[in-house]
């Protein structure tokens, strides 16, 4: 029986009847993509403003070039009003004008689109003529379908490995469910196969490996453990393996724990050995003590932070005072302050002297640091311990850094949050919880948006009551203060503070605001930007090389040569970075919560997936907030496909980004 039939009747109508009467006039077939093509342009400045009837005009246009970009622009703006409208070119053809439609309602993420791709899948397709689209219509139905289609989904078992278009979409579909929160016992159990059989393409595998990883609320028992345990110790693709690592240590069994322990030993990559780390948190504390406290000493940077959570979130009161001494240890200040964290953080409280001496050593730290990075380490090492807070707003509140301020900040909001904030404060917790109120006011007044948006987050505070303590007065104030934020700059902080209003006035979260159209494509800078030009990340560590996406990401590519060639780059820094993750920089404050007084729009056309390590990406705060940070992937990052535009990627360097670390200086950035 026909793969392709026998995958209709399973369904039992999934997809409903389609059939498409081959055209009887010649016409154009292939889509070609030009940087210099002025409808491309056209195009783009429409899916800029957002302009949706222009858009539409394009889908009945004889060139399929301009019904895929007119489509595609709408998997950027994610509207599902288009949904009808994109459902003609569903029945296009051309195949990528089909897969770009199904990719745009997807996007659109609303059920209604999930009729439509039912009924446009090309199920007689025996001779792959819609290949592409076929794959792009089963992931769109993860990111708008319901229960039902998942289970459909799910169940398909008549796709063989050469298959790989139809086993992709199943397994990105699949994903995508989980993504939304979706999960049935069906989908792990196919997601399982695909993942740990060899048979498989890589780049199926690599999709269901990730679903074990970061699908939540998964049962594995353990047989599933046993087969992911073989797989993770035959498998070559390390990109695979540490997605095997950490769906590893969703299996509550001995020999999933015995498996990790005897990989960490074998592995080579670091990026797997942060992952197993990850895994072994999921079980007892004393089993995973020694491989953490081995990876806290390696010589990767990368790989000790990741020992430094470990002891974070597992750490014990027992050994607290161990982790103080290894705290003075001959390590990096980071991993020092960290341990020292670790040890504020699971201290018992009897232990009066040990704690006096902690804390005295690290304002000490603080004030000797000679980094604000390692000033906010040190303040967020204090915080551990609620008692600071009086301390942490004396020190760092007027400070100079704004990294050091939003650590502030951070702080104190964190000891606002913490879940035991009555019992640790005893009877004083009331004049804490008004001492807090009133520092979190003083950052409304102060201008700052990081130190605004973090006393938002502190204000939002449903345990300790807080809209009883607010005032009309000092809502009157937050109403000032949030009308005084600069959009699109302080879009971010906005949000947040409108969030907080309306949760002290007992209202609904409100819906996170948009920038307004604000900043148009540069075509004149992208006149000088070939396909294939290059951007060098010159760092003190060594150079990034980049290979620039303008077909992909013109808006995106624009800015950023832009701003490279007026030296905006040039001493900022790398600010964030997260182990086996991402390192970001680009922020002009150096925290996260810079930007400058515009906005551009987020560019996520069904082109690049974040599929490989070093993909380049545009940090944002929510669709078309993004400006002037970005980031680069340690390894393959599938779930932000889809809502973070790629507009370059690394070409040699990598080296480099892996030993990149908070507060590494960008030197300049240019453009060849």
């Amino acid at each position: 029986m026909n793969r392709t039939i026998a995958f209709c009747l399973m369904l039992y109508g999934f997809f409903l009847p389609w059939s498409c009467v081959p055209p009887t006039e010649r016409v154009i077939t292939d889509v070609n993509v030009r940087l210099d093509d002025p409808l491309f342009r056209k195009i783009h400045d429409f899916q800029d403003r957002q302009e949706l009837d222009s858009l539409y005009a394009f889908f009945r246009h004889e060139d399929p070039t301009y019904r895929y970009l007119a489509a595609m622009a709408f998997g950027s703006i994610k509207n599902p009003a288009a949904n009808d409208s994109l459902a003609i070119l569903l029945s296009d053809p051309i195949d990528n004008v089909r897969a770009a439609a199904a990719y745009a309602i997807g996007q659109a993420g609303d059920v209604s689109g999930e009729a439509l791709l039912k009924q446009a899948f090309a199920r007689e397709d025996t001779g792959g003529l819609y290949r592409l689209a076929n794959r792009a219509i089963l992931e769109a139905v993860g990111k708008c379908g319901t229960e039902e289609s998942l289970r459909a989904l799910a169940t398909i078992s008549t796709y063989q490995p050469r298959d790989t278009a139809l086993l992709e979409g199943q397994a990105r579909g699949i994903y995508r469910f989980a993504l939304r929160k979706i999960v049935l016992p069906e989908g792990t159990g196919r997601m399982l196969d695909l993942a740990t059989s060899s048979a498989f393409p890589d780049g199926v595998r690599l999709i269901a490996a990730n679903y074990l990883q970061r699908a939540e609320n998964i049962k594995l028992d353990s047989l599933a453990g046993e087969t992911i345990a073989r797989a993770l110790a035959a498998e070559r693709n390390p990109d695979i393996r540490m997605a095997l690592a950490t769906g590893l240590g969703k299996v509550n069994s001995e020999g999933a724990l015995t498996a990790l322990l005897e990989a960490y030993e074998k592995e080579t990559d670091y990026r797997v050995q942060c992952n197993i780390l990850r895994a072994l948190a999921r079980f007892d504390y004393a089993r995973g003590q020694a491989t953490a406290l081995k990876a806290l000493k390696a010589p990767n940077a990368n790989l000790a932070n990741c020992a430094v959570q470990y002891f974070l979130e597992k750490g014990i009161a027992q050994d607290a005072a161990f982790y103080w001494r290894t705290a003075k240890d001959t390590l990096p200040p980071a991993i020092q302050l960290g341990m020292y964290q670790a040890a504020n953080r699971h201290l018992p409280a009897f232990s009066v002297e040990t704690r006096d001496a902690i804390n005295a050593e690290l304002r000490q730290r603080l004030q000797s640091a000679g980094s604000p990075y390692e000033k906010a380490a040190a303040i967020r090492s204090l915080g551990e311990f609620g008692w600071n807070f009086r301390y942490i707003f004396q020190e760092g509140f007027t400070a100079e850094s704004p990294v050091v301020r939003t650590a502030t900040m951070e702080a104190l909001a964190a000891i606002s949050n913490r879940p035991d904030f009555r019992t640790f404060f005893g009877e004083g917790y009331r004049q804490v919880r008004r001492e807090l109120i009133y520092y979190f006011m003083q950052a409304m007044q102060s201008g700052d948006p990081a130190m605004i948006a973090i006393a938002a987050t502190g204000l939002h505070n449903e345990r300790l009551n807080y809209q009883t303590y607010i005032d009309s007065v000092a809502i009157k104030v937050l109403d000032a203060t949030l009308a005084k934020l600069e959009l699109p700059k302080e879009i971010e902080t906005y949000n947040e503070l409108n969030k907080t209003i309306a949760f002290l006035r007992n209202q609904p979260e409100p819906p996170s605001k948009t920038p307004e159209y604000n900043h148009p494509i540069d075509w004149n800078m992208l006149s000088h930007i070939a396909s294939g030009k290059r951007a060098i990340i010159r760092t003190g560590l060594g150079d990034i090389e980049l290979e620039l996406l303008p077909e992909a990401a013109p808006g995106t590519v624009a800015n950023f040569v832009a701003l490279a060639r007026q030296g905006f780059f040039s001493d900022r820094v790398f600010h964030r970075v997260v182990p086996n993750f991402v390192i970001q920089g680009g922020c002009p404050r150096g925290d996260g919560y810079g930007s400058l007084d515009y906005s551009i729009r987020s560019e996520l056309p069904m082109l690049h997936y974040y599929d490989a390590a070093g993909y380049v990406g545009m940090a944002s705060a929510g669709n078309h907030t993004e400006c002037t940070q970005f980031f680069i992937t340690h390894s393959p990052t599938p779930h932000l496909d889809g809502n973070y535009t790629i507009f370059a990627k690394v070409v040699k360097g990598m080296e480099t980004v892996h030993q990149v670390q908070v507060g590494t200086a960008i030197e300049e950035i240019l453009i060849q």
